[in-house]
């Protein structure tokens, strides 16, 4: 049985390729995590608009696959937000499949996904340095919450799709956020007193 590691604490944004990264991930960091979804990011205008915003904001940190694609995706990301906005962490490139997968991918190597936790980690400590550990820093006010999005009818009521994606389109934030990546991001850009203020013009017009 493998030891319990130490979760890691940083205020910069992890950004990883796809959704398998994310969920190991999650358990070995409380950092914000979002996806490029694959190649994806590319003609993703909005998604791009938010890796900006968070990268001046806070800080990215880049984990991509060791194979010449995830090299492709985090050259075009550090080209986007600014080399002086991002710190980059590497996985070894080991040989291998991961265990969902029927074939290797292309090179023969792990992803992310399928790279040892403790190695993980490594990268990371290894990329953020003396950042590393340092509790993230809390915002100002309270936190947006799930219940903030029902209440200003974003989520769960009659409409509330059409009015997200209203407000979604007026911040410049990319349609397909999932709830738990909305809330995030919206604690990571605005103040719970701006966010109201916002809606509720919005829903004047």
């Amino acid at each position: 049985m493998s030891e319990k590691l130490e979760l890691l604490h940083t205020d910069r944004v992890l950004i990883v390729e796809g959704k398998y990264d994310a969920a190991r991930l999650s358990h070995l960091t409380d950092a914000m995590i979002l996806l490029t979804d694959g190649f994806g990011i590319y003609k993703d205008k909005k998604r791009q608009q938010l890796f900006k915003q968070l990268a001046h904001k806070n800080g990215l940190i880049l984990l991509t696959d060791s194979d010449a694609a995830g090299f492709r995706i985090r050259t075009y990301i550090t080209n986007l937000v600014g080399e002086k906005n991002v710190v980059q962490a590497y996985v070894p490139a080991i040989h291998g499949k991961e265990k969902r997968k029927a074939q290797p991918g292309k090179e023969g190597l792990l992803g992310v996904e399928g790279v040892d936790d403790a190695l993980v980690l490594q990268a990371l400590r290894d990329a953020l340095g003396e950042e590393a550990g340092i509790a993230p820093a809390k915002p100002e006010g309270r936190q947006i919450t799930y219940t903030d999005l029902y209440e200003w009818g974003l989520s769960g009521t009659a409409g509330s799709a059409e009015r997200k994606t209203k407000l979604l389109s007026a911040l410049g934030l990319p349609p397909r956020l999932s709830k738990k990546e909305l809330v995030e991001a919206l604690n990571r850009l605005y103040s719970y007193e701006q966010l109201d203020e916002m809606q509720s013009e919005l829903l004047k017009t």
